[in-house]
């Protein structure tokens, strides 16, 4: 009788390929009943992160290919050990875990057994060459297992960490409302000054560039609705201590946290606003101003926004300074606690006085840093149109690189960069940061 051999193989990867193929147009489509449910973990399958999830079950992909995997590997262990009437070996294993498995009858394992015996007779008389081929071969695919078994531990404990993220979200939702209720009228604040800093500082940058276009109605219009909303913003607050700190005076109780958060935020908004009046009256005074006096405009709006820094480093100070000598913690940790506040604000009101004084000093300095006015036969010789305005030149100015420009445009020019427009050599030297476009900064100093 005839030994009868069935050969089956079976790999891992093939029911992943199944499902994969099932729910490809669930993939390629974001579901919104899917992100209600869970939308930590819908956000990462749809980026790449995590294996979409089966449609028929709870259970997500990635948590059944680590559970595959690991019964394929003890499936492997026992058909190596396996005998009687057939064996179980595992011929080839690739990259992606495929397994291959033969199921081999017992005549045919009688022959195979023979040959084995022949093979192995000739391998000990060959040498151990191949022995050493096929060790390499398996401690190959053995680091590519391991491998790609760590990256399937990783994006299980991403599964895991998104799972977390959506039992404790709903209940973080609920403390956030809960917070804006019981803060609703400040958060209104905040949003409503802030927005119209934004909207402001757009304004007030868009009147800089229009320069001798501007009109005097428009700039005195703003200039009154500006001081409008700073007056009115504290008057609504006049009996709280919202404007004790502008004055550098601590407020009369100790503010809880929020609260102090809150003060800071309006004084510093308030403060800038107030500034962008004394901008637009700047504007109102170099409306005509071209060359010197456009150069000379650009440095009083320098000064003026690092007048403000100077003062904003100051402004939070003596509210945390209510906030941190709080009798209640004990003295000896309240007054600590306040003197390595004070001393780190120490150092970074110095910085800001630095600037101020650079900022001063080019001020008061008469002459150019990167140039000097052009003589007439200079500018005939280089011809009298000026590469940036396209125009005849209106007060020609030499750089150091002997290319000639109108002062006004290449103080324009300079208030962004550093290079001759035709050469790109580099003409102005690093020096402070230039608001000579009617900017202010943005960001809030909260410590």
């Amino acid at each position: 009788m005839e030994p009868v051999g069935v050969g089956a193989a079976t790999t891992n990867s093939d029911t992943s390929v199944a499902n994969t193929t099932s729910n490809s147009s669930q993939t390629t489509s974001f579901q919104i009943l899917r992100f209600l449910q869970a939308p930590v973990t819908t956000l990462f399958e749809y980026s790449g992160f995590l294996r979409p999830r089966l449609s028929n079950s709870n259970e997500y992909y990635e948590s059944e290919r680590l559970i595959s995997r690991r019964s394929s590997s003890s499936l492997n262990d026992l058909g190596g050990a396996g005998s009687g009437s057939g064996s179980v070996g595992r011929n080839s294993e690739n990259n992606d875990g495929e397994v291959s498995i033969r199921i081999i009858g017992d005549g045919e394992e009688e022959e195979g057994g023979d040959d084995g015996d022949n093979s192995d007779l000739d391998g000990r008389s060959g040498g151990g060459g191949d022995g050493s081929s096929g060790n390499n071969n398996n401690n190959n695919a053995s680091d590519s297992s391991n491998q790609n078994q760590n990256q399937n531990q990783q994006r299980y404990d991403l599964q895991q960490v998104s799972r977390w993220i959506e039992q404790i979200l709903p209940f973080s939702l609920l403390l956030i409302v809960v917070f804006i209720r019981q803060h609703l009228q400040g958060f209104f604040v905040t949003i409503y000054v802030t927005a119209f800093m934004y909207k402001s500082n757009d304004i007030l940058r868009k009147q800089t560039a229009l320069k001798g276009e501007r009109k005097l109605s428009v700039l005195v219009g703003y200039s009154i609705i500006f001081m409008l909303h700073v007056v009115g913003v504290y008057w609504w607050y006049q009996n709280d201590d919202l404007s004790y700190p502008l004055f550098m005076i601590p407020p009369k109780t100790i503010p809880p946290f929020w609260h102090a958060i809150f003060i800071i935020i309006v004084n510093d908004t308030m403060v800038r606003q107030a500034a962008m009046t004394l901008k637009l009256v700047l504007l109102m005074y170099y409306k005509n101003g071209r060359g010197h006096n456009f150069r000379r405009q650009g440095q009083m709006l320098t000064l003026v926004e690092y007048a403000l820094l100077l003062y904003r480093a100051f402004l939070p100070a003596p509210v945390w300074y209510r906030f941190f000598l709080n009798k209640e913690y004990g003295s000896l940790f309240s007054s600590l606690i306040t003197g390595l506040y004070l001393t780190f604000k120490l150092t970074s009101v110095v910085e800001k006085v630095g600037s101020f004084y650079a900022a001063l000093k080019a001020l008061s300095r008469k002459e150019m840093h990167y140039g000097s006015y052009a003589t007439s036969e200079q500018v005939s010789e280089a011809g009298d149109m000026c590469a940036i305005c396209q125009e005849k030149m209106q007060a020609p100015v030499l750089l150091c690189c002997n290319h000639i420009f109108c002062e006004d445009c290449v103080s324009e020019w300079f208030e962004r960069e550093r290079t001759c427009p035709l050469c790109r050599a580099l003409v102005r030297p690093a020096d402070i940061r230039s608001f000579g476009d009617g900017s202010t900064s943005l960001f809030f100093r909260l410590f």
